[in-house]
């Protein structure tokens, strides 16, 4: 591959001590780690961090529930410092997926009963959307925003599915199979207009958008922070603001059930909860040693060589371009279009995805769409450009052949 034909690769972030960024976490170093987006990946400190709030937790734990409220509480002032919105707004759950089922047990049908998603939606998330439905004796309409929709036509297409029976609407601020960012501040200032409640799925923003709250106009949003954030797994901040907030409570009845919101959501019995209280050694991490906007803008540049010079593999062995148009693109991800015969469901993207681990050694992500298989690229501060040089190099011509493969003997029906 020619140096015209891809820019000058980023040069690796290192520690303070001179070693590699990757040294800071315990990753399996015979693995190729290039899918931070899905699980993310937790810093050793945080992960002694944890571990320490355990062995604290163990030995004396009539101490240790009881106060835990109370540290619970003062974390919060911390992570929503990190999210820039107010502790009275933030509560913590595990996931961003939790977040969204605790506003659909808190809201009540008011009008026809209709939810609004898009064909873009994170699963989990949709199914619980449509189980509400059901509940309410009402149905889920599905905007279709195309891939390559910009931000006019993506509104357009989700507010044209907005009526008079509508009771919720539900949107990503960045969607997870399509690395793409929604109209969320549009979507959400025609909401409030109609009084209509809108839940953001805000899953991937916490560490990618320095203020993701700023300028949305939204009742609910919901954040990883064991994503970008680099938190213990289990870790999420739920935003909620105005009136409607006092309709949500924990999905687990205890203690602080007649507390206001947030406090009631500090207080879960015997839950395990040291990956809230280790969460902030995670993003202090990254602050102390680089600063979020330095992290922001390696993890950006990185994935855009990697999208460069992956696509340009798959191109020079397939001779069918694989650059992907993505209307509202997002920063630190890229989707890489797959040969035929990979990745056309969600299904066989994920059995795909188990065997590029398995076979080749790498964790990666590999999602659908419209019938349509990608390769998602993500990365982190640990990874590097040899990364993804190793995975054009190494993989691509392998992924090809198991394409070629797929094509010339297809799974029976």
């Amino acid at each position: 591959m020619s140096e015209t034909e891809v820019t000058t690769a980023p040069r690796p972030l290192l520690l303070a001590d001179g070693r590699p960024a990757a040294r800071a976490w315990s990753l399996d170093p015979a693995m190729k780690h290039l899918n931070h987006g899905s699980f993310g990946a937790v810093p050793s400190v945080a992960q002694e961090r944890q571990n320490q709030l355990r062995a604290e937790m163990e030995r004396s734990p009539v101490v240790w529930f009881p106060a835990l409220p109370q540290r619970i509480a003062a974390t919060r002032v911390e992570l929503a410092a990190f999210l820039r919105v107010a502790p009275d707004d933030l509560a913590l759950v595990p996931n961003a997926s939790a977040g969204a089922s605790v506003v659909f047990a808190g809201l009540s049908r008011r009008r026809g009963g209709e939810i609004v998603v898009t064909d873009h939606g994170y699963g989990a998330v949709t199914m619980g959307a449509e189980r509400l439905a059901r509940r309410w004796g009402g149905r889920v309409r599905t905007a279709r925003v195309p891939l390559d929709a910009d931000e006019e036509q993506a509104y357009e297409a989700v507010a044209a599915e907005i009526g008079e029976a509508t009771d919720l609407v539900v949107l990503d601020h960045i969607t997870s199979a399509t690395a793409r960012r929604m109209p969320v501040e549009r979507i959400g200032a025609e909401a409030r207009r109609r009084d209509i409640p809108l839940l953001v799925d805000g899953a991937h923003a916490p560490g990618l958008i320095a203020a993701p709250l700023d300028g949305v106009t939204c009742d609910f949003w919901a954040g990883n922070l064991h994503k970008w954030g680099c938190a213990p797994r289990g870790t999420a901040a739920l935003v909620a603001r105005g009136p409607r907030r006092e309709q949500l409570y924990p999905l687990i009845d205890s203690w602080g059930v007649a507390d206001p919101y947030p406090d009631r959501f500090d207080q879960q019995g015997t839950v395990d909860l040291t990956s809230y209280l280790a969460a902030p050694t995670a993003l202090d991490l990254i602050e102390r040693t680089w600063g979020w906007g330095t992290a922001r803008q390696y993890m950006d540049d990185l994935v855009g060589y990697a999208e460069r010079v992956v696509g340009a593999a798959f191109a020079e062995l397939t001779g069918e371009p694989s650059a992907v148009d993505v209307g509202m693109p997002v920063p630190g991800m890229r989707l890489v279009r797959l040969p035929a015969g990979l990745g056309a469901s969600r299904v066989e993207a994920d059995a795909l995805r188990d065997r590029a681990a398995r076979e080749l050694g790498v964790e990666t992500a590999f999602t659908s769409f419209g019938g349509t298989g990608y390769l998602r690229l993500s990365a982190h501060v640990y990874n590097t450009a040899a990364d993804y040089e190793y995975f054009a190099e190494d993989c691509v011509p392998v992924l090809c052949e198991w394409a070629r493969a797929a094509r010339e003997h297809p799974a029976a029906p």
